[in-house]
């Protein structure tokens, strides 16, 4: 029920996922008779949906806290719920951001080993994709959470992209060991003792140029990145536009360039980047825009597919409890802040 185009861009991105070979079974979570009226539109009321009916609505500009208060029996909620209980393998939703991660970290809680969940996105890069955590879901991060990050992240380079040795890096100011602030530095120090991915410091060109496979920071810093990034591209497709219909020649110019200019597009349409994962949880969550359409959508239940399929949390806690139980002989209990900052120390 989240998200400025919903529910249409839901039931839609479910049919393009229907369409193009899913053997997911959907459930759609929200008010019943919208979602009946939707169907109908959309002329889908022989696929098979399943409809959880849900009573209440988080609205986009919500307080976190005050929506986990007064609206358990949310669309948000109740998804989180069905994750929990088993009877869904994932949930995706356009919601309230805030709302979301707060619903989600409290009726899943986290991973075995990890602190908080991050925010995780894949994005374009000179010679392919890069992953970026944490985009927001953290502003403020200790040097633990930067390493959980990094160790999160490059599961999800292994396990989804299948990288063998996934390049993993710290984003600072400088490739420099001696740059960043000291929570960065700290990282890196920690990252240097217990992942043999780690590469290093990166800074944000070249994250773009493909130096990396996975780039870690604070939300604060991962949110301003990517919005800037979204921003540019934007930008550069606007100016392209706008130059082409600049003359008559111009005009003749695109007609020539056309399928160029497409294919330069497509490779920077925010679409097809859509679904943020939220990596961590105990269960598969997945955000996508609040603006996104059916295209959009339709990337992140994609997302939420490869999550589910390859098995991620799983492999994400075994090698978070590998690390800290040989760095913990006294037993410290691995979800434990502290037994944590002792593992990460060693």
């Amino acid at each position: 029920m989240g998200g400025d185009n919903a529910p249409q861009s839901v039931i839609d991105g479910a049919l393009r996922a229907m369409a193009a070979g899913s053997r997911a079974v959907f459930t759609l979570v929200g008010i019943e008779d919208v979602i009946q009226v939707e169907l109908q539109r959309a002329g889908a009321t022989d696929k098979n949906f399943h409809i959880q009916p849900a009573s209440q609505v988080v609205g986009m500009g919500e307080k976190p806290a005050q929506a986990m208060r007064s609206k358990k029996d949310s669309s948000l909620r109740v998804g989180a719920n069905l994750v929990k209980e088993g009877r869904v393998d994932a949930f995706v939703s356009s919601g309230n951001t805030g709302a979301l991660m707060a619903t989600a970290k409290y009726v899943l809680k986290t991973l075995p080993g990890i602190d908080r969940p991050a925010i995780a996105s894949l994005m374009p890069s000179m010679t392919g994709q890069v992953l970026m955590l944490d985009l927001g879901a953290n502003v403020d991060c200790t040097a633990d959470h930067l390493c959980q990050f990094a160790l999160m992240g490059e599961v999800f380079a292994s396990t989804v992209l299948n990288m063998d040795n996934p390049k993993v890096g710290l984003l600072n100011i400088g490739s420099e060991e001696e740059k960043g602030n000291e929570v960065v530095k700290m990282a890196g120090e920690r990252l240097r003792k217990i992942s043999h991915c780690f590469v290093g410091n990166v800074e944000a060109t070249g994250m773009f140029q493909g130096k990396v496979d996975v780039v870690v920071c604070d939300g604060f810093v991962g949110n301003v990145s990517l919005k800037t990034a979204e921003g540019m591209a934007t930008m550069l497709v606007h100016f392209l536009r706008e130059s082409f219909n600049h003359s008559w020649w111009s005009k003749l110019g695109y007609l020539l360039v056309r399928p160029a200019f497409r294919r330069f597009r497509d490779r920077f349409d925010p679409r097809v980047y859509n679904g943020a994962m939220l990596l961590g949880l105990n269960g598969v969550v997945v955000k996508s825009h609040g603006s996104a359409d059916g295209v959009a959508f339709f990337h992140a239940i994609k997302a939420a597919e490869k999550l589910v399929v390859n098995r991620v949390n799983e492999k994400t806690q075994a090698i978070v409890l590998k690390l800290q139980a040989a760095a913990t002989p006294d037993g410290g209990h691995p979800n434990d802040s502290e037994g944590t900052k002792r593992g990460l120390d060693a």
